[in-house]
């Protein structure tokens, strides 16, 4: 059945339908509602952090496209190059025209991001010859690096670790034995630090340099 448009209204027609199709009754993922929340709260935030203006449309894009990539990389493991690669170009042109970056920034960005998971990947693989970081995860830094410049890069990869690790460590936990070998897609925790970087990341960053200079 084709769907009318009041069983399509985000977040508010998954809870009045219950979760279930209104035709056929079969649960309907929550996914579905956990994405419409957060891609509604990623708004909201984008609007009282920077206003109606032209960079708040620019980071919710920005916001919305990791929200898609992590969804996909927790479903499947993977990161789409259809996604990641004309996305180091959008958001490379975007923070040119609009967010006022230099394109030297913006190439060292997306050089920073892409070449240090890369050799994090390189090295792994001389080690112990084996695959230990996904192409994706390459191009998904790349692409953040192409929107926030090498700081973004950076604070990313430090936060997004230290987010992998207590997830990590919290999963062997609760299953109560310790996997080595146990893999965590990386896709949703560089989009986790790259959001955070977005919104807090000055104010964490000088947070950080004050205390270590008292």
């Amino acid at each position: 059945h084709p769907l009318p448009f009041y069983a399509n209204i985000p977040v508010i027609s998954y809870l009045v339908l219950r979760g279930r199709c209104r035709f056929c009754r079969r649960p309907i993922s929550p996914r579905y509602l956990v994405v419409e929340c957060l891609t509604g709260g990623l708004a909201a935030l984008t609007l009282v952090t920077f206003g109606p203006t032209l960079e708040a449309l620019v980071w919710f894009a920005f916001g919305s496209v990791l929200v898609v990539v992590s969804g996909i990389d927790l479903a499947f493991r993977i990161i789409p190059d259809r996604i990641s690669l004309p996305g180091i170009a959008v958001f490379g042109v975007l923070a040119w025209a609009v967010l006022e970056r230099s394109p030297a920034a913006i190439g060292l960005g997306i050089l920073a991001g892409g070449g240090i998971l890369y050799a994090v990947a390189l090295v792994y693989y001389l080690i112990r010859r084996a695959d230990g970081m996904g192409g994706g995860d390459i191009k998904l830094l790349a692409m953040i690096g192409a929107a926030t410049g090498v700081t973004g890069v950076l604070f990313t990869l430090f936060a997004g670790s230290v987010l992998g690790t207590g997830v990590g460590i919290a999963r062997m936990i609760r299953l109560r034995q310790p996997d080595r070998q146990m893999q965590i897609p990386f896709g949703p925790f560089l989009s986790a630090g790259a959001l955070i970087y977005v919104f807090y990341g000055e104010t964490i960053v000088e947070w950080y340099f004050f205390m270590t200079v008292s």
